[in-house]
């Protein structure tokens, strides 16, 4: 359930606005509490529920399956993904466009000003459910907000499919496996990208 500034859910927060105004301590009329109220909740959903990419600019990456190498670049983009359960085509055609387009590749004057064609570069995506971990309360993270496997599996494939689209070389992870990932952070430079 979304939190307000306080820290106390939506109906917490409606329980203490009516003692409040019962005590004549409230301005707010009700209905503007209540559109407040609505509002940080709209605001904690459209936080959650976005489509989330680690991209992390490297020199060469793997990932290891079984002691098995199943996926490898040199220079390029590592992209840890990670799905949610409002995600969708829109959200995939945005971010595989953004990827593709960062211009965050040095040019002959060493600025960051040339994208991944620019550079003849490839892309690693490896599936990464653990971008949603919530660990606010607890010691154990809850991944509540990622999509079920059911779901996030034909997105991930979705999502590789239309980067290729794009004319790039795409390696992948095994979606749902125990891998290991080794890279070589470029910079470094790492990105957060949600949409």
């Amino acid at each position: 359930m979304a939190e307000n500034c306080h820290g106390e859910s939506a109906r917490a927060t409606v329980l203490r606005a009516d003692r409040h105004r019962a005590r004549g301590m409230v301005s707010l009329s009700f209905r503007q509490h209540v559109a407040h109220v609505a509002h940080v909740a709209h605001l904690a959903y459209v936080a959650v529920n976005r489509m989330r990419v680690l991209v992390q600019r490297v020199s060469r990456a793997e990932v290891r399956v079984d002691d098995r190498v199943i996926g490898k670049i040199g220079a390029g983009l590592l992209l840890l993904v990670g799905f949610t359960h409002a995600d969708g085509d829109e959200q995939i055609a945005w971010m595989a466009d953004k990827v593709v387009g960062l211009r965050i590749f040095s040019d002959d004057e060493d600025k960051m000003n040339c994208s991944l064609a620019g550079v003849g570069g490839s892309i690693l995506v490896v599936s990464q459910f653990t971008l949603y971990g919530d660990a606010v309360k607890g010691r154990r993270p809850s991944f509540v907000d990622a999509a079920r496997p059911e779901a996030a599996v034909p997105l991930y494939e979705r999502f590789v499919a239309t980067l290729r689209a794009r004319g790039v070389h795409v390696e992948t992870g095994e979606f749902g496996a125990t891998m290991e990932v080794e890279l070589v952070n470029d910079g470094p430079v790492t990105l957060w990208l949600e949409r």
